[in-house]
């Protein structure tokens, strides 16, 4: 008997040093995402049902098991969420089924708020555990580290892996310890209440204007350096970079550059930093046109695959702009390699065809 508690012993042990150094390599993994650009202030409450895939430690001498349960929480600022949750789990064992009716405080840290956002969580509270008709209660403290995933404003999935310490407090539910230490996979949603906060226009602080000579006039004066004089500029503030008309209004801005990860529609971090740039010109801009963003690739590949990747990375454009705020009607549109500015037999043509331009439709 002694052989075998030992066994025990060592299943535990081995159990907790796999979940530790998985928690701790995940979370390591997601430290360099901390550093994501500024995100949108959300504070809604919110409800999380979930499903459970319980794997049991050595200690309980018992199979793994399913159960389930339900959250109730509330974002509390860009890093963190407070949350109450219940749950039920049972599974067979050697003295028995078992079935365990519990509930815990969690706290979980966001490393960055994102369409995909990980996460730490801690959490504490209580159980009731019963092997065959003999229960008692317990204390249990969680530990692990997990994902939401934005499917939509008011819906997002939600999975985590914990590590659960489990004390009975002397209520000898399993002969021979009263400490037991389990793994629980959890998969769900989380439903937050109310609409998503948009991001509002950052104010600008006004720029003081030293006094004009009288011998100045508008006509001398081009104060968006967009090459025609503020007298006849019906578009003031251009967005810098942008091709513009008779008028001062832009009409296409062209971006070049590596945008987006290889074969891929997902924006890499310079793309949103130059993105970032643009929607704060767009939000503030008096000019609402229409704009369509069009996506443009190299000859790399066959035609209908970059077609459709074209299309992809230019609905990632509008978006991320969306995201941020800009309220012109956005279209997205892929063209594929159909529309090359540059020889696609040398690399430096390549990389000018690969871009993303907006193009302001007339009203």
């Amino acid at each position: 008997m002694k052989s075998k508690y030992k066994h025990i012993d060592k299943e535990n042990i081995m159990l907790k040093k796999k979940l530790l150094t998985i928690a701790s390599l995940i979370s390591v993994g997601f430290l360099p995402l901390a550093h994501a650009a500024d995100q949108i202030q959300d504070d809604r409450w919110y409800v999380a049902p979930f499903a459970s895939f319980v794997k049991t430690g050595g200690d309980r001498r018992a199979s793994d098991g399913w159960g389930g349960g339900m959250g109730i929480g509330k974002i509390l600022d860009k890093h963190f969420n407070v949350e109450v949750k219940g749950f039920y789990e049972e599974f067979g064992g050697d003295n028995g089924p078992w079935s365990l009716t519990g509930g815990t405080a969690d706290l979980q840290y966001y490393f960055t708020r994102d369409k995909f956002s990980p996460y730490t969580v801690v959490g504490v509270g209580g159980m009731n555990s019963c092997a065959s008709a003999n229960c008692g209660a317990s204390v249990i403290g969680e530990a692990g580290v997990g994902f939401t995933y934005e499917l939509h404003d008011n819906l997002l999935l939600r999975s985590d892996v914990r590590y659960r310490y489990n004390n009975n407090l002397n209520a000898h539910v399993q002969p021979g310890t009263d400490e037991f230490h389990d793994m629980t996979v959890n998969v769900g949603f989380v439903i937050p209440f109310g609409d998503k906060p948009k991001p509002a226009a950052k104010a600008e602080a006004p720029i003081a204007v030293a006094p004009v000579a009288a011998a100045e006039s508008c006509s001398t004066r081009d104060s968006d350096f967009d090459g025609v004089n503020d007298c006849l500029d019906k578009c003031p503030g251009t967005i810098k970079g942008s091709k513009i008309d008779n008028n001062g209004c832009p009409i296409k801005l062209v971006l070049t550059g590596q945008h987006f990860k290889y074969n891929s529609a997902e924006l890499t971090l310079n793309a949103k930093e130059i993105l970032d740039g643009v929607a704060g010109n767009l939000v503030s801009y008096p000019q609402k046109n229409d704009i369509e963003v069009q996506g443009h690739t190299s000859s790399e590949g066959t035609n209908k695959y970059n077609l459709k990747l074209s299309q992809r990375r230019a609905q990632s454009v509008v978006d991320y702009l969306k995201l941020k705020g800009v309220t012109n009607r956005l279209t997205a549109k892929g063209y594929g390699e159909t529309q090359p500015i540059a020889d696609n037999s040398t690399e430096a043509g390549k990389a000018e065809n690969r871009r993303v331009e907006l193009i302001w439709i007339e009203n």
